[in-house]
């Protein structure tokens, strides 16, 4: 058995620490002997080709050594979100037929009616020849890879079946996109239950012979700290963490000299915003886009090109991006329709709901909903998501588009804009903002500001200063409790 094996992992460098956290390092060799012997103890207890394994864990380096162990047998893998209830891990072992799940101390109450491995065990060298490396067979591209559930904001999370054709090409695009080498290193601060962190922070770097450093989370207090003493040469995170590391006091000055460039998706970002990280941190904030069904990503802007603040960037390496009408017809340059993408990436189906899955792809073309349209220059630029438009009076208002002018105010750190019933308009947009720290403001200035720049329908009707917006486990705004706030007013 060699690492050539454990796909997609291929020509991996033989030095230095291959995958790290706060209590363990492994070098190549060692990943290696414990992802083998990870395989054999989940063959012990039936796992094969075919069969599906979930683990319930915070980011730790078991984790990375789970995945591809399953990967090892043909099985796939499915990542729980640990801070789920019960009730809500139950649903996604269940709707994924997860044969058994990986667990610790903290999440082995989460798991009920199927076999439960420990993490203690997965680094336990004594028990690694539990059968011979002869009995591993090698996985097949068709072979079902991942399981990942969506974030569940409109019903219950439906399973992204990802085979190993779409983690292999998502991976060499990634590899050509982003130039990873064997002197890369990530640093991880995603949650790994997300295919962001799998396919960006770990899977990529290590295919190309790179590293990668797995934070537990995301401190802001702490974070600069972590970068200076790992030295890592990117890492991948989403707007809500460059606005809390836009605000840190003007005495953090951390050393960023290792870092070759970060990436920044889940959500458009400020354009701004990412102003003033590249100013105050001297590092190029790359800004890309996809989702889980594209097996992470579909667009990026350049690293050494020209990179265009407020736009998306342009479409991975083999992967075809298109805008589409209502009716089905592809769009010119500037007109705004349906982001829509096919390629090797794209996932095969929802798990087990054929109607979801037809209407996704829909004449062979992944249907994001998401609306935008491409520059002169073949940009994405992001409009906002169709389910979120706001329509006052006949009138399309993009809340993407109000929260950036929000957001540019210097003493908004967040801005959210939803829909609120009118009997009048239809709906009205309403806003709520989260005041950086330190600053005052005054909602009458914000207003005039707003005013200056939006087209008078498109102001809010009402401002709302919050302490926090509601975020998902990937710190993405989740809009609905806004709305359901909205319909409880009187």
């Amino acid at each position: 058995m060699t690492l050539a094996h454990l796909r997609p992992t291929q020509d991996v460098r033989l030095t230095g620490d291959a995958v790290a956290d706060l209590e363990v390092r492994l070098d190549h060799d060692g990943f290696r002997t414990a992802v083998e012997a990870t395989a054999r103890r989940l063959a012990a207890v039936g796992v094969g080709r075919g069969d599906v394994v979930a683990v319930v864990l915070p980011n730790r380096v078991e984790l990375v050594i789970t995945l591809y162990a399953t990967w090892l047998l043909g099985a796939a893998l499915t990542p729980v979100n640990p801070a789920l209830t019960q009730d809500e891990v139950s649903y996604q072992l269940a709707d994924a037929g997860a044969q058994v799940a990986v667990v610790d101390a903290g999440t082995r109450e989460l798991v009920k009616d199927i076999k439960t491995l420990d993490v203690a065990d997965i680094l336990a060298r004594e028990s690694a020849t539990v059968t011979s490396s002869e009995s591993i067979p090698s996985p097949r591209p068709d072979d079902l890879a991942l399981l990942i559930y969506t974030s569940g904001t409109t019903g219950r999370p439906k399973g992204v079946k990802l085979d190993h054709a779409n983690v292999d090409a998502m991976t060499n695009a990634l590899k050509a996109a982003l130039s990873f080498t064997t002197s890369d290193r990530a640093l991880l601060v995603l949650p790994l239950f997300h295919v962001n962190a799998i396919m960006i922070s770990v899977v990529a770097p290590l295919a190309a012979g790179a590293s990668a450093m797995l934070l537990p989370k995301f401190d802001h207090r702490t974070f600069w700290k972590s970068v200076e003493a790992e030295r890592p040469t990117f890492f991948s995170a989403v707007p809500a963490i460059y606005l809390l590391l836009n605000a840190l006091a003007e005495d953090v000055k951390p050393d960023t000299s290792s870092l070759r460039f970060v990436i920044c998706g889940a959500a458009p970002m400020p354009a701004s915003a990412i102003a003033d990280f590249e100013a105050r941190y001297g590092v190029p904030l790359v800004e890309g886009y996809g989702l889980s069904e594209s097996t992470v990503a579909l667009t990026v802007n350049p690293i050494d090109g020209p990179r265009k603040a407020g736009t998306v960037g342009r479409p991975l390496p083999g992967v075809e991006v298109a805008i589409m009408s209502d009716s089905g017809e592809l769009l010119a340059s500037g007109q705004d329709g349906e982001v829509v993408a096919r390629g090797a990436t794209v996932m095969r189906g929802y798990l087990g709901k054929p109607d979801e899955t037809a209407a996704a792809l829909k004449a062979g073309w992944l249907h994001t909903g998401d609306v935008g349209h491409f520059d002169e220059d073949g940009y994405l630029v992001l409009v906002d998501r169709k389910k979120d438009l706001i329509i006052r009076g006949g009138e399309n208002i993009s809340p993407s588009e109000v929260e950036a002018v929000l957001t540019s105010h210097a003493g908004v750190l967040e801005a959210a804009v939803v829909a609120k019933s009118d009997p009048v308009m239809g709906e009205e947009p309403i806003a709520f903002v989260v005041v950086r720290q330190g600053a005052g403001l005054d909602i009458s200035e914000l207003f005039e500001h707003a005013r200056t720049v939006l087209a008078k329908f498109k102001v809010p009707k009402e401002i709302r200063v919050v302490d926090s917006l509601p975020h998902n486990a990937v710190a993405k705004i989740l809009k609905a409790p806004l709305r359901e706030s909205l319909a409880t007013d009187n």
